[in-house]
Parts: C-alpha cells; structure tokens; sequence
C-alpha cells in the first residue's frame, strides 16, 4: 500500500477521532508532508520506537503506540506463564507520556496480560530496576530520552532489565505487522482495574531502588560527616529526575543541594531549553547563574527520563566548565578502581565495559589497576549483556560502564544508565576531592598528566526524511568502497567494519572482531587516535566520532580539529 492510499485509509478508519482527521485534513494539500507520515511506519528495534507526536503510520500516536503494544502483548502469551509475571510501564514528562503509558496498560490489558503502571512519571533507571524486582517478564517506558519537545518514544525492556535485545525485537516486530492499528483496542480502565489486569506499582519499588543506589557509595562516611560541605546546583531540566536525585543525596547527607526552581516542575515542552540535553552547553546557563551567585563547587543537569548526567565544575579561574561524557566516565572510573585498589577491596578479576566509540582514554586508566577493559557495540544493553555473562560464567567482576554520550552505571540491579547512581557518585568524588584542596577539574588534569591530554568531538550529520534513509546508506557504501589510507597526515593502521565484522589493518589482513553485526566503520590512526562513523539508531542521522591524544590540551585540540576536517570530507 503507498502513502497516499494510507492517508486516505487513516481518514475513514479513525473517522471518529476528530482530532486526528483534522490533523490529516490540515495536511491535504501538502503531497511530501503526507509522503513522510506515511511512507513507512514507526520502525521498532531494540530501543523500541521513536519519532515525532503526530498523526500518522511514521508519528508517535496513540494507535502506533496500542499497535506496538498488540504485537508486544502477543508475543509474552506465546510464552508460558508470562502473561502473569506482567509488565511494568513507566513515563517521563514529556508530551502524552502519561496518556501513552496509560494507553499501553489497557491495550495489554485487553490481552490478557497484567500491567504495572506507575502512579506517576519515573526515571528510566527505576524501570529498569522494578521490572527485575518485580519479577516482571516486561517493561515499556514512554520516553525520547533527550530529543527535542516534538519527539516521544516507546522503549520495551525485558526481564534481566535491560532493553530487549534483538532477537526478540525482531520477533515483536513481525508480530506489530500482523495487526492492523485500528484492531488494537484498549480495555477500559474500570473493568481493568476490577479485572487486577492493570495495577498500579506500590511506593515499596521506589525505596527498594533508593535503598540500592545508597549501597553504591565508596565512602558513605565521608558522605554522612562532610555531606554539608559541598554545595552542588542541581537541574532535572524539567524531567523526571527531580524526586529520586534529591532523595538519595538527602539521605546520603548531601544537604547543599540548590535546585533550579525554574526547571524543577516536570514540563514536556522543556520552556527555558532547545533542547532537554545535558551533552549543551545552554542547558547549564540557569544553574551556573545560581552557581556563581552561591558559591557552589559545581552543576548537575539530568535529561527528562533521567539516565543521562551532565556536569559542570569550576576551573582554576573561577569560571564553569561543561564536561564531556567521557570525561565524566574516566573521572568515575579511576576513582571507584583507585578508591577499591587504596581500600585492598579491587577485585582481580575486576572488569569495566564502553562502548567502542568511547575514549580509549578509559582503557589506559582500567590497564594500570590490572582491570579488564571491554569493548561493545553502542547502546546500553550491550553493557547489560555483559554484565549478565559475568553473573552467568563468574568469568569477570563488573565494576563500572559508561557511554560517552553522558551514560554511567556502577550497579548490577539497573542494567541500563543510570543518572541517579551517577549522581551520587560525580558528588562523593567532588567531596572527596574538596576535603583535599580540589575540584574535579583538578582531578581531570592529573589525568591528562598521567595518562596523555584526551580531547574527543562528536558532530553529525542530519538526514530526514525518506531520501535522508537512502542518503545514509549511500554515504556507507562509499566509505567501505573508499577505505582512507590517512587522514590528516595520520596513517590508517586497520578499519574495524562491524557490519562484516571484520578489522583489516593495512597490511591487508583481517580478524574476526567477534561482535555483533551493526553499521559502523572504525578507523584506527597512529598514535593512539581514532575516527568512528555510524548513522544514529534513534535520529536520522550519520554521526562522527573524532578522538585523539597528546602531550598537552592544545596539541589534542589541534589534531581534532584536524582530522574533523578530513573525515567530514569523506563523508562528502
């Protein structure tokens, strides 16, 4: 069926929802704009589905949703005894999470399998958590993350906690497409309820969670008898943060703690941002105001459904200092194996994770304490997967995983990121350093020192719509067909395709990388500097990840910049 012909269906089939024909009505005489809202419909992956609110087979709206919800329903009764185990449904603040989420418990509902909703809008984290507390099969959270205010999602979790892994994604998949979106009716919300179908979770899996988190401090002592004495301005940007980041450092001692008022309500149209980002700069501006005019050491910034943390420290000079998510994740990596291996607590056969297009940094740092560095595919649930194989096989202690994209986890009983862990332990290390005189700038550039000056760049580049899919794969397709022997003056030493899965250094030969298949093209430099590209799995668009390493700061800025300016010419 083509686009024009699914418009015309969506017009008769939901006559009766009239806001949804007048939105298609208020389109008729726009052919492209028709061609993107149906064209295709909503993909759905291992990170669920995710677009922009609006009517629509390629739009975020209630019957996408109840359809993604019938197929993920008809799945869990293939299996034994699952419809019972349930799923457990969370929601951040953005625009019709809590009618999604609703929408997604009476669809389950209807099919017989019991849903656990939130009375109100959590952390993905917490979701993460209460689906293996609860001993759910399932769980589904209403959320686009950090995307702009126009975007929501639908991401399903399995019952190790961590987000579905692919196999069964591809499953629930076929199963969406056997339905039709206007076959996919809700129960009501009254015969639910009657029915215990729907239930909403108890207040105990929240401080089951907190419980948790606190068990994730290195030093609660130091928390407990100096917790005062740091003064930390703190933003959930509008999300869900607020609650379970304020509660844990209260509880832990943390009694400093000034929260943005401007952005503390939860506010799906993210008024004072452009975007719900901690990665931008402008996110920051509102608490380094509070910052400077209070003397705080420094800034925290959430994303709405709080798994992401940025953080902003004072330099030297007195000014504020945005962090990079690899910086965090390095200054929280040798503090937890410096703080294990001091205390004679490192275990041997210790491990961190990161995703490949994380700094290399991290691994020099993981090296000197004897603790496995592990590479995986980008996406948290390949962080998961290998913390399970840990508890499987004993094979490695986990320690700490992170993402360079402002995602960290020390825990075992989250398997996603967590910014609320995070959150506790970016404050016990800022304490930790102002007892001795420091600040986490400082820290980082002991770092530098030890380990070489790391500066790492992400761009990218924005491609919507129907040509936008082509172009990106068009843009692949050379790149593997014109493999650089250098860029900026810095021989290849291998290309890592992780499509075939093959590294080939530039001697010709190859090896099995032993990961599984993604689109993504590596590029191994001299001196310990790397260029990766992949399009993005959750936006249309390719990203490009410069890292590099040197003798000072400026050295490293320089060659960044650099070898930005060739690989963005390969990709032209």
């Amino acid at each position: 069926m083509g686009y024009r012909e699914g418009y015309e269906k969506w017009l008769k089939e939901f006559a009766s929802d009239k806001k949804t024909v007048d939105e298609l009505l208020a389109i008729a005489g726009n052919e492209k704009e028709i061609e993107d809202r149906f064209y295709t419909g909503l993909s759905f992956g291992t990170a669920g589905m995710r677009g922009v609110l609006g009517a629509g087979e390629n739009r975020m709206n209630v019957y996408t949703v109840r359809r993604a919800t019938r197929g993920l329903a008809d799945y869990i009764n293939r299996l034994e005894g699952a419809a019972q185990r349930g799923v457990v449904i969370a929601y951040d603040s953005r625009r019709m999470s809590a009618e999604f989420a609703k929408e997604t418990a009476l669809v389950l509902a209807q099919n017989g399998v019991k849903a656990w909703l939130f009375p109100s809008l959590r952390p993905v984290p917490v979701l993460s958590f209460a689906v293996r507390y609860m001993k759910a099969v399932a769980g589904v959270v209403i959320t686009a993350s950090h995307n702009p205010p126009q975007y929501n999602g639908y991401k399903v979790y399995w019952e190790d906690g961590a987000q579905m892994p692919p196999e069964r994604a591809d499953e629930v998949l076929a199963l969406i497409r056997a339905h039709d979106y206007a076959e996919c009716e809700p129960m009501g919300e009254a015969a639910a309820l009657e029915a215990k179908l729907l239930e909403y979770v108890p207040a105990a899996v929240d401080d089951a969670y907190i419980a948790q988190v606190k068990t994730l401090a290195i030093r609660p002592e130091l928390l407990r008898e100096h917790g005062s004495e740091l003064k930390i301005v703190y933003t959930p940007l509008h999300g869900s943060g607020n609650l379970p980041v304020r509660r844990v450092l209260k509880e832990m001692g943390v009694t400093n703690l000034l929260v943005v008022r401007e952005q503390e309500a939860p506010d799906g149209n993210f008024p004072t941002v452009k975007v719900p980002n901690p990665e931008n700069a402008d996110t920051f501006t509102l608490a380094i105001e509070i910052a400077n005019r209070e003397g705080a050491d420094c800034c925290f910034a959430t994303d709405p459904d709080c798994d992401r943390l940025g953080v902003a420290t004072r330099k030297p000079d007195g000014t504020f200092a945005l962090l990079t998510g690899n910086q965090i994740g390095c200054l929280l990596l040798n503090y937890i194996l410096e703080s294990l291996s001091e205390a004679g607590r490192l275990p041997k056969n210790g491990a961190a994770v990161k995703s490949i297009v994380s700094t290399e940094l991290a691994r020099s740092i993981a090296e000197s304490y004897g603790v496995a560095m592990i590479d995986v595919l980008t996406g948290f649930k390949f962080i998961a997967e290998q913390i399970q194989h840990f508890e499987e096989t004993g094979e490695h202690t986990f320690l700490f995983g992170f993402e360079e994209s402002y995602g960290f986890l020390s825990s075992t009983f989250v398997r996603d990121k967590d910014a609320v862990n995070a959150s506790l332990l970016v404050t016990e290390l800022a304490l930790y350093l102002r007892t001795q005189g420091r600040t986490l700038w400082d820290e980082l550039q002991r770092i530098f020192e030890k380990y070489g000056h790391s500066v790492e760049h992400v761009s990218s580049v924005t491609l919507p719509g129907k040509d936008g899919v082509a172009k990106m794969k068009q843009i692949m397709a050379g790149l593997r067909a014109n493999a650089p022997k250098s860029l900026a003056g810095l021989s290849v030493l291998a290309v890592r395709d992780y499509k075939t899965g093959l590294r080939t250094d530039a001697d010709g030969e190859t090896a099995q990388m032993g990961l599984p298949v993604s689109d993504v093209l590596y590029y191994e430099l001299e001196g310990r500097n790397w260029v990766c590209v992949r399009p993005s799995g959750t936006e249309p668009k390719i990203k490009l990840y410069v890292n590099t390493r040197a003798a000072s700061t400026g050295a490293a800025l320089d060659l960044n910049a650099a070898l930005e300016k060739a690989a963005q010419a390969q990709l032209k």
